[in-house]
């Protein structure tokens, strides 16, 4: 598990409301010199909701000090949230002022701000200091700009579902600045994006489909199509599709102090519900991917009682311990996956030198995830290089491609007929981990990301404020803006990756504190609470009957039990997620980890169930 930038993995229980943050941009500007210019894009759109974005471009040849965004939005549609600006209401009247960090723009400087709204309407009568938005009737305004942008080129399919395609192309050229692009799914309109990507849903399994994309100017001049791009959606009824996968964490050390063994993953049911499940951790270290506790894994002999078939190991066979096991898993569940996991919150640091030489580092992983004893037990590999080029356990300078140097290493060596994925941040506040890395680009070689929408606030601020480990949404009084999952998932999707590649995050475990007076949130505390392996972190099947949860917040669950506060996920909030998690067109969800649920498996059932 992780706080926002990190999971610890050794011996601790270690591992979107939509949203878009968007970070300060120093883009040339999307309009002609000498006007002040809003454009503002639906960039998602659902019929009965939406999320955009407005970017303030400063086209004048002096530095700006403050802006003022005003809009109107018809009767039945309304603005719900807002990032990156401070959001006022009159009756259908919108306005958005800057914060104090992007309040001055200097010459040619653009900044975005996002919102995600619901209804079917879109705004009109938009201003920006007063002026109109589109810069008319300013000297130099778009309205002199009678020039349309260049047609996009090289649209591609970067991934799909049974109900949903994912696009990429190459940014179109304008002699002033390309705003927006549209993709149209045959004449119809499909999306309106500002990036260069996007994912459409709400399509057929198993239907051929012909996309094409517009770019657009801040003039509103349109360019030629791009050249077409025809893809066939997958079938429907695969657990695995998009969707509906439920990949859930095997702590490998589990297997001592927590007794939790592969054979528990049959007997609570849970092997049934699963789709994948991550193998945690291998190691990372002189560049290359090596074993993690060897013995664990590969050596330690089950009895007949405790192996997941009844079998006994004997002293002689070439392979024991928890690969053994997991081989006669999957022999029970063919359709099961399994993934090897590399780094986590104490062996991130390692990944830094593997950034230096990524096809030695791929090559070391190829070898070690395929070596013959215990080939067939693994379906690829997981990265979870938890801090790229940020800060987390210690600090890493490998620059914002590494991560995706990395994983395309990692595509090459295994290629398509094995997985390649990864375990990210979920810190989305500005200028947090998020934005040190490109998750886009990196986005690209994986088959999805897991975002660990967990472990945002905990008693590592042991005098608090109490708050929820893992809010769905923000909330009045949040410790931190850019901690809950609305928001890294939004993020992550305004940078350019695909829905259909993101996965919610649930931790089966609470944070807590003691010394606690207030039952809400915000109580100020002593100190972390007792727990079994560790202060201030305890199992969700502890905690449900030791301290019964007595409100909920954001999405998530908290408890006030005599001076003790703990915020976990039950199986009513986990439904909550899952319908949050299919309004958003995610993947699935993943979860950390499978020792910490009940012996029947209450929390991945709520998991399958809200997914349906």
């Amino acid at each position: 598990m992780s706080r926002p930038g990190g999971r610890r993995a050794i011996g601790l229980a270690g591992a979107t409301t939509l949203a878009v943050a968007t970070a300060l941009l120093t883009a040339p500007p999307a309009s002609s010199a000498g006007t002040v210019t809003a454009s503002c894009t639906k960039t998602q759109d659902w019929g009965t909701g939406f999320e955009g974005s407005c970017t303030v471009t400063n086209g004048t040849d002096a530095a700006l000090n403050g802006w003022t965004v005003e809009l109107d939005l018809p009767s039945g549609t309304a603005i719900t949230t807002a990032w990156n600006a401070t959001r006022t209401v009159s009756g259908d009247h919108y306005t958005f002022t800057n914060p104090g960090w992007n309040a001055t723009l200097a010459a040619g400087a653009s900044t975005s701000f996002g919102f995600n709204g619901s209804g079917p309407g879109w705004l009109t009568g938009c201003t920006v200091n007063g002026a109109a938005c589109d810069g008319s009737g300013g000297p130099g305004g778009p309205g002199d700009d009678e020039e349309a942008p260049a047609a996009p080129s090289g649209l591609r399919s970067t991934g799909k579902t049974a109900t949903s395609v994912s696009l990429a192309w190459n940014a179109a050229t304008d002699n002033v600045g390309v705003t927006g692009y549209d993709v149209y799914n045959g004449a119809a309109k499909a999306a309106s994006v500002t990036g260069t990507s996007a994912t459409v849903g709400g399509l057929s399994a198993g239907t051929a489909y012909t996309f094409t994309v517009r770019a657009r100017d801040a003039a509103g001049n349109t360019s030629p199509a791009s050249g077409a791009v025809s893809v066939t959606t997958s079938e429907g009824g695969d657990p695995g599709d998009a969707g509906g996968k439920v990949i859930g964490y095997f702590a490998e050390w589990g297997v001592y102090q927590r007794n939790y063994h592969v054979k528990n993953i049959e007997t609570s049911g849970s092997a049934d519900r699963l789709t994948h499940i991550n193998y945690a951790f291998g190691n990372v270290q002189g560049g290359k991917c090596t074993i993690g506790d060897a013995y664990a894994a590969t050596d330690k002999a089950y009895t007949a009682a405790d192996s997941v078939d009844g079998v006994a190991d004997t002293w002689d066979q070439p392979l024991r311990g928890n690969f053994n096991q997991l081989r006669k898993l999957k022999q029970m569940h063919p359709g099961l996956k399994v993934v090897w996991s590399f780094g986590g919150w104490t062996w991130s640091g390692g990944f830094g030198q593997a950034a230096q030489n990524p096809a030695a580092f791929a090559e070391s992983c190829y070898n070690l995830v395929e070596d013959p004893r215990w080939a067939d037990v693994f379906d690829g590999i997981d990265i979870d290089w938890e801090y790229p080029n940020a800060c987390g356990l210690s600090c890493d300078s490998s620059g914002p491609d590494a991560l995706g140097n990395l994983l395309s290493a990692l595509r090459s060596r295994f290629g398509s007929g094995n997985l390649v994925t990864a375990a990210i941040t979920a810190d989305a506040s500005p200028g947090g981990k998020m934005d040190a890395t490109d998750y886009a680009g990196a986005a690209r070689h994986a088959d999805w990301f897991m975002p660990m929408t967990y472990d945002y606030f905990g008693a590592w601020a042991a005098q608090g404020p109490t708050a929820p480990h893992s809010p769905l949404t923000s909330y009045p009084g949040i410790p931190q803006q850019g901690f809950n999952s609305a928001e890294t998932i939004a993020k992550l999707k305004a940078k350019g990756v695909p829905a259909s590649k993101l996965l919610l995050g649930i931790g089966f475990y609470g944070r807590g504190w003691t010394g606690v007076a207030q039952s809400e949130p915000g109580g100020t505390a002593t100190g972390a609470a007792p727990g079994t392996y560790e202060a201030g972190i305890e199992d969700y099947k502890v905690l449900k009957s030791r301290c019964p949860a007595t409100g909920t917040v954001a999405g998530t669950a908290y408890a006030k039990c005599g001076s003790q506060w703990w915020s976990y996920d039950t199986p009513s909030t986990i439904g909550g997620k899952m319908a949050y998690a299919q309004d958003e067109g995610l993947a699935g969800a993943f979860f950390w980890e499978l020792s910490g649920d009940t012996p029947n498996g209450e929390l991945i059932t709520a998991i399958e169930n809200g997914l349906g």
